[in-house]
Parts: structure tokens; sequence; C-alpha cells
């Protein structure tokens, strides 16, 4: 199979990493899990964004350099990563010496599409974007996103043709070359696309903004953060002499939440052409997390470090609740009343349960040995779809399906009723047919939920039960008190 290539979108170093970073985080580590499934050669990469104003003036504030305060904070997205046991293949910082050097032989490249000018337009400092006069009068001047009014500029700037690009990335959408999942954000970027993409402005003057890559050939100017953050999707691969860009690039997934769906919709796939490469195959957009209800702010007092959730209920169990109750194509919400019940009525009551049961049955009734196990049974092909399709609240629904039907497969056959009996041959392939739907269960949540995949094929891969020191998954309630 030919390589595959999936990426997260590079998270802004100006603040610790919250549960809408994981989301993202987990959902690529699934698909990547998924994919190495099928002997894929996989190279997943994810990174941090560390250059822009907002850090200049963090690092200004501590009293410490830029770098020092990108370096102490990316710290804590790679700790976050190993925490999440996510399994990335690279990790790329927009201060490495190798992508400063590509992202200005990039903009060499792209120099025919791009001009010198004076800007008078509307920024955003929180997001350290320029937006269009369309979109402030949409948001009635106030940036819904940091709740500030957007200031009016005049400077000047180097300017990209996004503009000359525009039909070619409506044509494109349209017709899924770049396929855009969900719909409904394929219709969003294509409203935007139809309401007119100006020129942008790809630089800062190197006097209000001094931490960024500079412009080559001209010192007075930076460029804007935003354009060479979108370059380390390549720069990565070594763009464009490198090994890996000629083996992985086009990507097959980019994932990123929907805030930044016009940056990678509309200037990402532009840069692209103005360079001659291909396109990503799926843009992924997902949601945002709010919590009770409630959007995260530190004003409100209502940010919860995935940290927190992982140190009372363990990674399995955050990535399951993050990839099953958060709707994939929509925004979700998390409290801890939803995490403890899902994690008390379907991990430990349904799952852990099956195990338990199943692994105690065959070892009193059997001696450990659990027989000749039938070939999988079930029809996968729900699950597969789902997952092309980053449904994966709809993969998981399927699992479920089926752990809901190996605990009523029990309830039915009453294996303790067989041996009550003496009917060891219809016990031992009710047994069988029973460890066999875990073994299948254990391989459809290996992309989720890979320390629980292992440790049901360790109780019943060899053959012979290998009862688990602990449940599975302790009830909450016990974990919370140790």
């Amino acid at each position: 199979m030919s390589n595959f290539y999936v990426t997260t979108s590079i998270p802004y170093v100006n603040g610790e990493p919250h549960i809408g970073h994981a989301l993202e985080f987990v959902a690529a580590d699934v698909i990547a899990r998924y994919m190495r499934q099928f002997k894929t050669p996989v190279l997943f990469v994810t990174g941090t964004d560390e250059h822009g104003g907002k850090i200049a003036d963090k690092a200004a504030e501590l009293h410490i350099t830029p770098k020092e305060l990108t370096d102490k904070m990316t710290q804590t997205f790679v700790d976050l990563l190993k925490e999440l046991n996510i399994s990335n293949d690279r990790f790329i910082r927009t201060t490495d010496p190798e992508h400063i050097k590509r992202a200005q032989a990039i903009w060499k490249t792209l120099e025919k599409h791009i001009y010198k000018g004076n800007y008078t337009g509307w920024y955003c400092s929180g997001c350290e974007a320029f937006y269009p006069e369309a979109v402030v009068k949409a948001d009635n001047g106030t940036c819904p996103i940091h709740d500030k009014p957007y200031e009016k500029l005049e400077e000047e700037n180097y300017f990209f043709k996004l503009s000359e690009f525009a039909p070619r990335v409506k044509e494109a959408i349209e017709s899924d070359k770049l396929r855009i999942v969900p719909e409904n954000r394929k219709h969003e970027i294509l409203n935007v696309i139809n309401s007119g993409l100006d020129d942008i402005s790809i630089s800062r003057p190197k006097e209000k903004i001094n931490w960024g890559i500079p412009v080559p050939d001209d010192t007075s100017q930076v460029m804007y953060v935003w354009f060479e953050a979108l370059m380390n999707y390549i720069t990565v691969l070594g763009y464009p002499e490198g090994k890996d860009f000629k083996e992985y690039w086009p990507a097959n997934v980019q994932l990123i939440g929907k805030d930044i769906l016009r940056f990678h919709a509309a200037i990402w796939p532009a840069m692209l052409m103005g360079l001659g490469i291909e396109l990503p195959s799926v843009l992924y957009v997902h949601g945002h997390i709010e919590i009770d209800n409630k959007k995260m702010s530190k004003s409100l007092g209502n940010v919860i470090a995935p940290r927190d959730i992982v140190a009372k209920y363990g990674v399995d169990a955050f990535r399951y609740f993050f990839m099953r109750h958060i709707p994939a194509y929509d925004d979700g919400d998390f409290t801890w009343e939803r995490i403890e019940a899902a994690y008390n009525n379907e991990l430990a009551d349904q799952l852990g349960n099956a195990v338990g049961r199943v692994a105690a049955m065959i070892n009193t009734y059997q001696k450990g040995t659990i027989g000749a196990i039938p070939e999988p049974e079930h029809d996968v092909a729900q699950y597969k779809e789902a997952l092309a399709a980053c449904r994966f609240d709809k993969a998981l629904d399927e699992v479920w399906d089926q752990v809901r039907g190996v605990n009523q497969y029990i309830e039915e056959t009453k294996p303790w009723e067989l041996a009550r009996a003496g009917d060891p041959e219809h016990l031992r392939e009710v047994l069988a047919r029973a460890a066999g739907s875990l073994i299948e269960i254990a391989m459809l949540i290996a992309p989720f939920m890979p320390d629980t995949s292992y440790k049901i094929h360790a109780v019943f891969g060899t053959g012979q039960i290998k009862p688990l020191a602990h449940p599975l998954f302790p009830k909450a309630e016990t974990k919370a008190q140790k």
C-alpha cells in the first residue's frame, strides 16, 4: 500500500495545552494507528508554532527571550503528547533552523505571486491575523474568538496574490480534489471564497514585530506568522528536495480546528498551487469543546487541563471519551459527570465486565484453556467507513454494539448453566466464541485505546488465559480515592 501522511495543525505556544489540542492529537493518532494496522508506511507529524508578536510580548513581560519562552512552552506540548500516548513520528518547531531555511526558500519560489504595497486593514492581535472588511462587518467589529475590537492598521507589507488563485481553489474544493469534511465546513469555506478572496498581507515590519523569520532580501520585514507556519507541513518533509517529501506528499489527512479553516482551506491550497505541488487529499475540520456548555475561559475559571482528566481516569478512558462523546462533526461539551458516566457505565460495566467474566469462566470451567477460537464473524464495514470519513464517534458506536453483544450473548447462553448440566463441548464453543469476539473488539479499539487493546490481547491471545492483575477499568470512585 502507498505511503500515508497525516498532520495536525501546530498549536501556538502562547498558552498551556488544553483539551482542544488533546482532541486533535488523539484524532490524528487514531488515524495513524489505524493505517499502521494495514502495514501501511505512515508518517504522522505534529509540532508547535513559535513566532509572532504575542510570543515576543509575553517573553518581554516575563523578562526572558522569546526562544527561552518557546523552549519552555513547547516542552508542555511534548509532555502532553507523551501523556496521551500519541505515536507521532516527528515533531516540528517553527524555530527549527531547517524550517527557517526552507520557509525562506518557499518564499523565494512564490515571489512571482508576491508584491510589496501599503496595507490598510483590520487586524486582531489575539489571532495575529488580518481580516477582510466583510468578516469584520459580519463580526460587528469585534473578534468573536478574543472578544476584542479589530484594530485598523496602516503599514507597508508584502502581499500574496490570493485573489488570482480563488477560482482554482474553489474548483478544487467543489470537485473534492481537496475534500473537506464535514460537508458543512466545505459549504462554509465556499461561501467565504464566493464573497471574494482579497490578496493577503504576508509580512510585518520588523520594527513592529521582530520575532519572526526574516523575509529574503529584505531585512526590514519578517514573515507573517500564519503564512510561514502553514509551510511546516512540507518543510518537515524536506521540501523541495527531501526524500520524505517525494515519498509522502501530498498529505492524506490534515486535521485542524474550525477556527483556522480559512487559513487551511483557502490560503494553504493557494500557496501549494503557487508552488506547483499537489493539494492534500482530505482536510478534516473538528469543532470546539465547551465546559458545562460554556466556552473555556480563564476569566470563568473553567479551564481544564488534559492531565487532570488523565490523572483521574487514565489515558485510554480520556481517549475513549473524547473520540466517542465529543461529536466528530460538531462542537462538543465536557463535564466531569459525563466522563464519570462513560467510564463507569461503558468502560467498566460493559467492556471491563465482559473481559473479566469471560476470562474467569474459562479459568474456572476449562482450567484456562480457550480451545479453538472461531474466525471473526462481525461485519466491520461500517466501522471502516466511519474511520475513512473521520467519524470517530460512529466508529466507536459500531464497536460498542459488539461490546454489548458479547454481554448479551453471555446472558443468553448462560455458560454457568452449561457447566452445571455437564455439557463441556457446548460450553467450550460458547466461551471460545465470546473470547474470539473480545479479541476482535481489541483489534477494533487498538487505534483508540492501545493499552486496553494490548491488555485484552494478553488475556486471550495465546489460547491460554492470562488473568489481569487488576480490572481493566476499576470504578472511577475507587480510583479517585487512591
